[in-house]
């Protein structure tokens, strides 16, 4: 059964309109990530499912009744904001009992939901302390917390780690993760970072621009982005574009030229349009380095090296941006020294030049 259930969902401010025919259905239990760059509608959409913004047209229905014009209040979901939004004078527990003490819960009731929950996100030992007394990611728990006490339909994440430093943010994704499995739980989680996407979602939707580009499993958008930009969006280091035209015999791309080197060729594996003009799209870590003259011709840029992953730049001959390399290990190579590079077929996205769509 679907949980949450959104179709040509629309949202204007005045005569602008920031959301457009959104269609996404939630299934009981599934972790959904909205994902896309800044300005692009996510918090917006997610916004309108916690009824904090009214929609301008379309249905929006949980648990298979329509919520359009439902308060927040009465939609039984939970928000968990960017900002934490504690109360700074009431202590952890207070906090985080706040809701149902607000129902009037029993005493007992509020005392054996919020230590279970405490329990659970290794907060029983802070529940005496006031939030000034907190970092950033107890705090982020305790925000929470606060959410899980309510036993919500829907958990409602709006950017929630942003704030957090890289090594807590990774750790952090880990225990949301762990969380949304041990309760069951259906999740709307919105982040501007695909690497918590792919990480996290059981289903991730990709928008831009108020619209959805594409949604599906994490590694259908990986290995079959529907267009260029869930493409360039999709993966990190973020994939490599160059102008193509697919050869006369339409199972290659050629590109280059330009330079005194002549074509460059790559095979498809497969047959598309003779002379169609295209973006192929070639993601770093499908690339292989070669030190004798296979496959394309170029020249290394730069090295850049973290210990376990080197991310080298290449000129190739005929192209102006340099194309991006993942490779794992030790890396000998080294800027200016001539090289060749390959990749298999079925790892080489092609992209209409006009529609950008998939080929």
């Amino acid at each position: 059964m679907d949980r949450i259930q959104i179709e040509r969902l629309s949202k204007s401010y005045g005569a602008v309109q920031v959301l457009k025919d959104i269609d996404i259905s939630v299934p009981e239990g599934c972790f959904v990530a909205l994902v896309g760059p800044s300005g692009c509608g996510k918090s917006t959409l997610l916004r309108t499912i916690a009824g904090l913004e009214p929609i301008t047209g379309g249905t929006l229905r949980i648990d298979g009744q329509v919520v359009n014009d439902v308060p927040p209040r009465k939609r039984d979901v939970a928000m968990v904001f960017q900002s934490y939004a504690l109360y700074p004078h009431m202590n952890i527990e207070k906090n985080m009992s706040y809701s149902l003490r607000l129902r009037r819960a029993a005493p007992k009731v509020i005392r054996e939901s919020v230590d279970g929950v405490a329990r659970t996100l290794g907060l029983d030992h802070l529940l005496a302390r006031m939030p000034r007394q907190l970092s950033g990611g107890q705090r982020q728990r305790v925000a929470m917390g606060r959410a899980i006490v309510r036993n919500p339909k829907v958990f409602l994440f709006d950017e929630p780690l942003s704030n957090l430093d890289a090594a807590l943010r990774v750790h952090m994704r880990t225990e949301i993760r762990k969380l949304h499995q041990r309760l069951s739980a259906t999740s709307v989680y919105v982040t501007h970072d695909q690497i918590e996407a792919m990480t996290m979602a059981d289903h991730v939707v990709v928008m831009r621009a108020g619209e959805v580009e594409q949604q599906g499993a994490p590694l259908t958008l990986y290995h079959r982005p529907a267009n260029r930009f869930v493409a360039g969006f999709i993966g990190s280091p973020s994939m490599n574009f160059i102008e193509a035209v697919i050869g006369p015999d339409g199972r290659s791309v050629q590109f280059g030229g330009t330079q005194g080197g002549g074509l460059q060729t790559l095979d498809l594996g497969r047959a598309l349009p003779a002379g169609a003009e295209v973006w192929i799209g070639l993601r770093p870590e499908h690339l292989r380095l070669h030190r004798e003259a296979h496959g394309l011709r170029g020249v290394i840029d730069t090295v850049e090296t973290t210990g376990s992953m080197n991310f080298i730049a290449v000129k190739l001959d005929g192209v102006a941006a340099p194309v991006m390399i993942a490779q794992a290990g030790a890396c000998a190579m080294r800027s200016g020294e001539a090289i060749g590079l390959d990749t298999a077929g079925e790892h080489i996205h092609v992209f209409d030049r006009k529609t950008e769509q998939a080929l």
